[in-house]
């Protein structure tokens, strides 16, 4: 499955996405909200795991791709969040996670769109999460670009992360279907 946006295409993962995508994985900049960096062979076994949510749930992150020209943007997409360790579970999660060099141009609130329209008009999906830490406002604002709210109340402590993580509180966003045809 292909979704299409005026600028860019988000597809399946291809032999070509791995190397700009172990690269993106790789950037401290791209990385700092994240736990660590990844070594190519972790962005690569990431790469699998995103292959099988497709092949399991028939959707997921996808490989995004500028039309113009074929780059390699990032991924976006939606995936399910099964893990009963997050409060919030279960739940199907709207995220992103672009390349440096395709940061403010509007590539992720513009992909992430396609993907919030694919959950809630095909799916049919009645609400769509996003999460993260709380020093994270970039992915705040796209949040809140794409008409997410926050209550504060549904803030979290990431449960995979250490107690003393900094990267630890994490904010939750949330999308019903009904907002986002308005």
């Amino acid at each position: 499955m292909i979704l299409a946006t005026p600028r860019l295409l988000l597809a399946p993962w291809t032999e070509h996405d791995l190397a700009p995508f172990a690269a993106l994985n790789a950037d401290p900049e791209v990385m700092r909200y994240f736990p660590k960096t990844m070594t190519t062979e972790e962005s690569n076994a990431l790469v699998d795991r995103l292959r099988g949510m497709w092949a399991d749930h028939g959707y997921g992150l996808a490989a995004v791709r500028r039309r113009e020209d074929d780059a390699f943007v990032g991924m976006v997409g939606i995936q399910k969040v099964l893990n009963p360790a997050y409060p919030f579970a279960p739940a199907v999660e709207v995220g992103w996670r672009l390349a440096k060099a395709f940061w403010r141009q509007g590539y992720a609130g513009e992909a992430a769109r396609a993907a919030l329209a694919h959950g809630f008009d095909v799916l049919g999906l009645a609400e769509i999460v996003a999460f993260t830490a709380v020093p994270n406002l970039p992915s705040q604002a796209v949040m809140a670009s794409l008409g997410m709210t926050r209550d504060p109340a549904d803030d979290f402590l990431h449960p995979l992360l250490p107690e003393d993580h900094p990267l630890r509180p994490h904010v939750l966003y949330r999308l019903k279907q009904d907002d986002f045809r308005r």
